[in-house]
């Protein structure tokens, strides 16, 4: 023990002028950088470096409070597998969880759930061709469990037992994991990557791993690949959080610090993806594919990193991407548009060496070739005539105004994005400049960006070498796809095309042509417990006001009205439910969309119109200097809905287009068999089909809309965020106060969708893949109530934990398991519980089972108490966070308020949860757990296996 403590305190020095030297690393400040000068690094990051190898980064971050991000970074992945052990590095993942030496079986698990954080979400991991990462989101508000958190860490790194038994069941719920992922789209990317890679080592190391070697692999070349990948000199620790940073980097020291180094590692080699001097071919289709793309992707070496004029390179070449793909973007506002969403990239590839520079579209079906040309045609178009001025000036000015925005919310980045972006450090020498380095830089750099530097890019991402042209497509009778000579052909044409520059059409004038006339504020009360203040206005509308310091500059609302689909008539339910679709692709007043997007350049705001089933009304948000502009939105969403013939048929067109084959996924029958069984095949609740689009109507949508926003006065906003009640008053008045009101007395109508009230088991077949989908769903009566809504919630966490530990842990069944709870009020109080798994199909019947053997000991005696400990935790640790972040708070005033219950019961919820009981969850299973009233669907293959 004591030459243990002896050598720790050695590598504590060591580590600490390690540390130092990299703390002196940091440069000066982004104004007197050079290009060639290494770029900035956030002097509030402590980066250090052990004897032994291993890296770690800690950074003080106060959002969100009480918790901190850890990451266990691993330089390897499944490529460095050899060939006996592809899929191993994925099963040595999985069984960090299923034993260590300080952590024997699932204690971790359990440990972490101790604590309320919850698996999956606060505990987790993934494996990737060059990398393998560990996650736990902990509670910093006890010094003691920050330090075990680290022994979790340590153990990551060198002490996993895998147990043989554990091993062995393991191999049962990765397998699970690959029955998950199979179907078209696995299928078709293994015809795709042999061609895309290149012959490269990537080409046949999936992470996944091959299920012969995952079922059978041995247990020796399971260790083999820990003890040869997982040492220091591969590793990073990464700590972020609401923490002492001094303590938190004691504590690693403390743990990682003597971890011994191997004497003869094996060298980690760097794979490459090999040049080509042509344009290769990939055509994958699949009679269970439901949509039709086509991708050209270019092979780049790398971009570098680390300097300051390699970081300059990089804005140049968003600002590229970004306005090719808003031309791109433009082209599918047309009718006749050959694709319906199209965008251009350059992205870090498989691998480390490369970059890809591609252009994408999902295609109409049958139009591959126009699609083809269409995207080579844009790209040629920049590169004879380039971007305009105005184009690129609008660029720069969104992409300034993300960094002034992203400057100004520094201190409220969330921990889980920096620790991210240390790991991309570590993994991909990615810089870490500070906020204000980013946005002094751009500051610096975006005046003197002139369109010839972005223009000359058209030629480099697009060159008529290390090209392949990938086209995914359905495999069906009397479809065409074209074969490698046709789309060579096109290829070879689009150089010799008669085109003509693009023409920049500018959008000048202002959203309103004249100022409403104000209305007034002629009631105020005040909440003063909960900081909420509402005003009556004088024609009828109602503004809630809740400012918050959760963020700098975040502004959202919410606005909604009784009323919605149910007021339209069966024949016209589609029009109507479609009505907030067709008016929000048609823009708004004088402005089309592409106009509006173009007007809106720069600016933080939006008000997006919605039409739900009981109600209609908006959802939006802004910036505090753009609150006006967020204002006149919503003013001319009621005054000025505009109608736009050709936006609706390239909308309805895409959307036929998307939905035309999805017949054949296996996964769309599961699903239109749920909503028949479940609501009794009606009218009102069907899944979307190319023969429902057929009843889009845009006259009847816009009488629709027209309708339901003709009268504000039964509106009630919500507004919650970073303004103060003095800005907020001469707006409302003047853009809320003059909407127009007709103080119409009505509400939704009850269109009488009900559940089955016996037991409805279905069977569907179809799909060739050997994996089944089960669900089970119950609902029933519901008393619409605090403690009800808590109740039915900790009971279905219970219930998806014990699952958990059954059905993937105990048997290897599944992969995941959902558990899901739903209620509602109106038109009736009434509860949806429902249960999803996918599993092998031989297996489906004797887990579904299980799942009601499980249901029945929850009946009978009841959560145990640590469940009910771990589970009141986690529900505290739930709101601890969410709490203090304007969405969570938005939704949930804006739910009280609808419902008509107090919306000081938002803050009383964690008095709700500390009251739940072992009788409380008890009763909820017997009573929304009914046996006698549930739905059962099942998936299996077309073909027994």
């Amino acid at each position: 023990m004591t030459n243990r403590l002896r050598a720790r305190s050695l590598f504590l020095i060591t580590a600490v002028v390690v540390s130092t030297f990299f703390a002196g690393m940091h440069t000066p400040r982004a104004r007197a950088q050079g290009l060639n000068d290494p770029m900035p690094v956030d002097p509030q990051i402590t980066i250090g470096k052990f004897a032994n190898g291993m890296r770690y980064y800690i950074r003080a971050n106060k959002k969100p409070e009480k918790r901190a991000e850890l990451r266990l970074v691993v330089n390897a992945g499944s490529v460095l597998e050899d060939d006996d052990q592809q899929g191993l590095a994925h099963l040595v993942e999985h069984m960090a969880f299923d034993g260590t030496t300080h952590f024997p079986k699932k204690e971790i698990i359990s440990f972490m759930e101790s604590l309320g954080m919850r698996f999956g979400a606060d505990v987790n991991a993934y494996t990737s061709f060059d990398e393998t990462v560990y996650e736990l989101t902990v509670p910093t508000d006890k010094p003691e469990t920050m330090d075990r958190a680290l022994l979790i860490l340590e153990d990551w790194a060198h002490n996993l037992s895998f147990d043989p038994t554990q091993v062995d069941k393991e191999r049962g719920v990765v397998m699970e994991e690959w029955r998950l992922g199979r179907g078209a789209g696995f299928r078709m990317l293994n015809k795709i990557f042999p061609v895309l890679l290149n012959g490269s080592r990537y080409a046949d190391r999936l992470p996944i791993g091959k299920p012969e070697i995952i079922q059978n692999g041995k247990p020796e070349r399971l260790k083999q690949f820990y003890k040869d990948w997982y040492r220091p000199d591969l590793m990073a620790v990464v700590a972020v959080g609401d923490f002492d940073k001094a303590a938190i980097e004691k504590m690693i020291s403390a743990h990682f610090a003597s971890m011994p180094a191997p004497a003869n590692p094996k060298p980690r080699k760097t794979f490459d993806i090999p040049d080509h001097s042509d344009t290769t071919y990939a055509i994958a289709t699949d009679k269970e594919a439901n949509t039709t793309s086509v991708e050209i992707d270019t092979l780049l070496p790398a971009r570098p990193e680390g300097l300051v004029g390699a970081y300059r390179q990089k804005t140049v070449d968003r600002l590229f991407s970004s306005m090719l793909s808003a031309r791109l973007s433009e082209l599918t506002q047309k009718p006749d548009a050959p694709f319906t969403l199209a965008f251009a990239g350059r992205n870090n590839f498989i691998g480390r060496t490369k970059d890809s520079a591609s252009l994408t579209a999902l295609v109409k079906e049958g139009e591959v070739e126009l699609s083809l040309d269409a995207l080579l045609t844009e790209a040629e178009r920049v590169a004879r005539f380039g971007f305009t001025a105005t184009e690129l000036e609008r660029q720069k000015q969104a992409t300034l105004r993300n960094y002034e925005r992203l400057a100004l919310e520094k201190e409220n980045r969330e921990s889980a994005s920096r620790a991210d972006e240390y790991v991309r450090n570590f993994l991909q020498d990615e810089t870490l400049p500070s906020a204000d380095d980013e946005y002094a830089l751009h500051k610096r750099f975006l005046p003197g960006i002139t369109l010839d530097e972005v223009n000359k890019l058209a030629r480099e991402w697009f060159p008529d070498r290390d090209r392949t042209v990938i086209v995914r497509a359905p495999e069906k009778s009397g479809l065409v796809i074209p074969d490698q000579a046709k789309l060579a052909a096109v290829i070879k044409s689009v150089p010799t095309k008669d085109l003509k520059p693009y023409v920049d059409t500018v959008a000048t004038a202002a959203l309103l042509d004249s100022n409403p006339t104000p209305g007034s504020i002629v009631k105020t009360s005040t909440k003063d417990a909960i900081g909420i203040t509402e005003w009556e206005l004088s024609n009828g509308v109602k503004v809630v006001l809740k400012p918050t310091n959760f963020k700098e500059d975040e502004i959202l609302f919410r606005a909604t009205s009784p009323g919605g689909s149910s007021l339209a008539s069966d024949k016209d339910y589609i029009p109507a439910s479609t009505a907030s679709q067709a008016v929000t692709v048609g823009g708004v007043g004088k402005f089309n969309a592409i106009d509006l997007r173009k007007f809106m350049t720069g600016k933080v705001a939006a008000a997006t119109p919605f039409i739900s089933e009981l109600e209609e009304g908006l959802n939006g948000s802004s910036a505090r200097k753009d609150l006006e502009t967020m204002f006149q939105l919503i003013y001319l969403r009621f005054t000025a809905p505009r109608a736009d013939a050709n936006a609706f048929s390239a909308q309805t067109a895409q959307m036929k287009s998307i939905l035309g084959n999805q017949a054949a996924v296996p996964e769309f029958a599961f699903s239109s068999a749920i909503m028949a069984a479940r609501y009794q095949n009606h009218p009102r609740r069907r899944v979307p089909t190319p023969e429902l689009v057929d009843q889009w109507n845009l006259d009847k949508s816009m009488a629709f809309y027209k309708d339901r926003f003709a009268d504000a006065s039964d509106f009630t906003f919500v507004f919650v965020g970073s303004f103060d009640l003095a800005t907020m008053k001469p707006l409302v008045e003047k853009y809320l106060g003059s909407l127009p009101s007709i103080h119409r007395k009505e509400s939704w109508k009850d269109v009488g969708v009900r559940p089955p009230a016996d037991v409805v088991v279905k069977k569907v077949e179809k799909g060739v893949e050997p994996k089944s989908l089960s669900f089970i769903g119950f609902s029933g009566p519901f008393e619409y109530n605090q403690t009800n809504r808590v109740a039915i919630r900790a009971m279905a966490d219970i219930l998806q934990r014990r699952l958990l530990e059954t059905i993937r842990e105990e048997l290897g069944g599944t992969y995941s398991v959902g558990v899901n709870p739903s209620y509602e009020k109106f038109p009736n109080q009434t509860y949806s519980f429902t249960i999803t798994f996918g599993s092998a199909p031989d297996r489906t019947d004797n887990l579904i089972k299980r799942v009601f053997e499980e249901i029945e000991k929850l009946k009978t005696d009841g959560p145990t108490d640590q469940q009910l400990n771990d589970e009141k935790e986690a529900l505290m640790r739930d709101f601890q966070t969410q709490s203090k972040v304007n969405n969570f708070l938005l939704g949930q005033i804006s739910s009280r308020y609808e419902n008509g219950e107090d919306p000081a019961g938002v803050w009383l919820v964690a008095y709700y949860y500390q009251k739940i009981d072992k009788g409380m969850v008890q009763s909820a299973a017997k009573s929304y757990l009914n046996i006698n009233w549930y739905v059962e669907v099942m998936l299996f293959p077309e073909h027994k296996y």
